[in-house]
């Protein structure tokens, strides 16, 4: 890029005397007013922005210099910027102050949408817990950081900034849900307090929770739940819960093989998550438990009674999900367990196919035996342990051992061994 002339020839704009023209290009300029006032923004300094702001206009767009080296603009995605979005974006909340009482619009947006409000929590300080020395030094100076980011968020929130207006880019994320993106659980309380539509969805219809859940973010989560969000609403697209979208992830391929936390499930079934609600496929939570093959899964969800038995639209069982899996053939335990629970034991789906992981040859004497355990009729005994274990649920057979008789309590929960065939 060109360089600026300096000295007694430097060539000055006739319309402004504070400009000064690039010699090479013509098109740029440096302008020493807007290179102080972006100074005393990024040092928030809001005695020398207040006095600067006597002289350029509050709502107009600066030039941010190159480390103020008066040699070249930074990138074009960079620059210009309006004042009061480079507070935001910084985090420089006495300069953001200054900006607003001076009469800053906190609802003007730039060239690709964005209020102040929204590079607020583009920019959102996070970082993740860690015992090393350097990250505890980094997390000592990020509290301080944060705290910064939180003042900015109220003093915006105060000065009339739009809560529940989406970004104008192509994804229309609303305030919130960049506050959810960015793990920034206290921004989300400060926006809901003052105002921000906690249940209001994305462009694919999820509300907040259903992405925090989604990620498995704990905290969010919560946050989210004690702020006053709807546990058990849908995606109208396909009809899942938060819930359901937790145990999604937590049960995919990559969820078992990571072996992920899954206390944001057992968050969701504290606060009240139906267990059974049926997607639109009819598919409910034990379904894609039962596919992932994580039994930790399987077994909290049964806590909490998840009906064993319940079918998809298509005639599938737990058991057929599972079963339709190769890899989860070796999930003896899980499998073991199934079997005990599920009554009537159904291996077909409604067109009468079997599940994939029995077709395969290696596996063609459990399919035999599962075949005809599907056909062997159940005694009224058998029955019955069935029944009381699906309405009392595996939560409270500690409950039932304080009720019942020791040699009827063991006979209910004395699961049969399927694998000693």
């Amino acid at each position: 890029m060109g360089n600026i002339t300096k000295g007694a020839n430097t060539p000055k704009t006739d319309s402004n005397p504070f400009i000064y023209t690039l010699s090479s290009l013509g098109q740029k300029a440096f302008n020493p007013l807007q290179a102080k006032l972006y100074e005393a923004i990024m040092k928030d300094d809001s005695t020398n922005v207040k006095a600067l702001l006597a002289y350029h206009p509050v709502n107009e767009p600066i030039t941010v210099w190159d480390n103020l080296m008066r040699s070249r603009p930074l990138s074009a995605q960079d620059q210009p910027i309006l004042p009061i979005h480079l507070a935001a974006k910084y985090r420089k909340k006495k300069s953001l102050q200054c900006l607003l009482e001076a009469g800053a619009d906190p609802k003007i947006r730039d060239n690709r949408g964005y209020t102040a409000l929204h590079l607020l929590l583009l920019h959102w300080p996070n970082i993740y817990s860690a015992g090393t020395a350097i990250l505890d030094r980094l997390q000592r100076n990020l509290a301080t950081t944060q705290s910064n980011a939180e003042k900015c968020l109220r003093i915006l929130c105060e000065k009339g900034a739009e809560i529940n207006h989406e970004m104008g880019s192509y994804y229309k994320h609303s305030p919130l849900h960049l506050a959810l993106y960015s793990g920034a659980s206290q921004a989300i309380s400060i926006l809901t307090e003052n105002g921000a539509n906690i249940n209001e969805t994305d462009e694919s219809g999820k509300t907040a929770l259903h992405t925090a859940a989604e990620l498995l973010n704990k905290e969010v989560t919560e946050t989210l739940i004690n702020c006053g969000a709807n546990i058990n609403c849908t995606v109208p697209t396909y009809g899942k819960t938060a819930l359901q979208l937790a145990v999604c992830t937590a049960s995919s391929k990559a969820g078992t093989v990571l072996a992920v936390d899954i206390d944001c499930i057992r968050l969701l079934l504290i606060k009240g998550a139906k267990v059974n609600t049926q997607d639109c496929e009819g598919r409910t939570v034990i379904h894609d438990a039962c596919s992932g093959g994580r039994k930790e899964i399987v077994d909290l969800l049964l806590d909490y009674k998840a009906d064993v038995n319940c079918l998809t639209s298509h005639g599938q069982s737990p058991l057929f999900l599972f079963l339709q899996h190769k890899s989860n053939m070796k999930r003896v335990p899980l499998l073991n367990k199934l079997l005990n629970l599920s009554y009537p034991l159904k291996l077909t789906n409604n067109h009468g196919d079997l599940p994939t992981g029995l077709l395969f040859p290696e596996y063609q004497q459990e399919k035999e035996f599962l075949v005809r355990l599907s056909k062997t009729m159940l005694s009224l005994q058998d029955i019955c342990k069935i029944t009381v274990r699906r309405i009392y649920g595996e939560k409270n057979k500690h409950y039932l051992k304080n009720q019942l008789p020791v040699s009827m309590w063991n006979s209910l929960y004395t699961y049969q061994d399927f694998t000693q065939r």
